[in-house]
């Protein structure tokens, strides 16, 4: 894994190559805030994907639902969730739903989701857990 100047944020992923560690989210999450800085502060070069502005990958979140399984993805602690009607939240009951409105509602996904550059996979942010993954040197 590449390293950078310390305290740099993850680039966008469209600066970055296709290798190595992906960070998804949306920017301005305070979940993604926490997780990228833990990464610059051990400085770990990860290409940030960000939802609002590339939308969800299709092929990768088909990756996800059948890493974690769609319930894990779906954050039902955040105000988009809370700001869909009734109808819509009961509607959620399969994998296939649920991917459809996380394709129109980016920010109903937990995050970050992280794919490692050792090829495992990672959603939400987890310190300890992360810490034992990279520890400091």
């Amino acid at each position: 894994m590449a390293t950078r100047r310390p305290g740099a944020m993850p680039r966008p992923v469209e600066e970055t190559a296709l290798e190595g560690t992906r960070l998804y989210g949306i920017p301005n999450c305070d979940t993604v805030k926490r997780a990228r800085t833990w990464m610059a502060e051990r400085e770990l070069d990860a290409a940030f994907h960000d939802f609002k502005r590339h939308g969800v990958p299709a092929d990768r979140l088909d990756a996800w639902i059948d890493a974690f399984g769609w319930e894990a993805l779906v954050n039902r602690q955040g105000t988009t969730w809370r700001k869909l009607d009734e109808a819509t939240r009961a509607a959620i009951t399969d994998a296939a739903r649920a991917r459809q409105l996380m394709v129109e509602h980016p920010s109903l996904i937990r995050r970050p989701v992280v794919e490692w550059a050792d090829g495992t996979m990672t959603v939400g942010f987890d310190p300890e857990a992360w810490e034992r993954r990279h520890p400091v040197r």
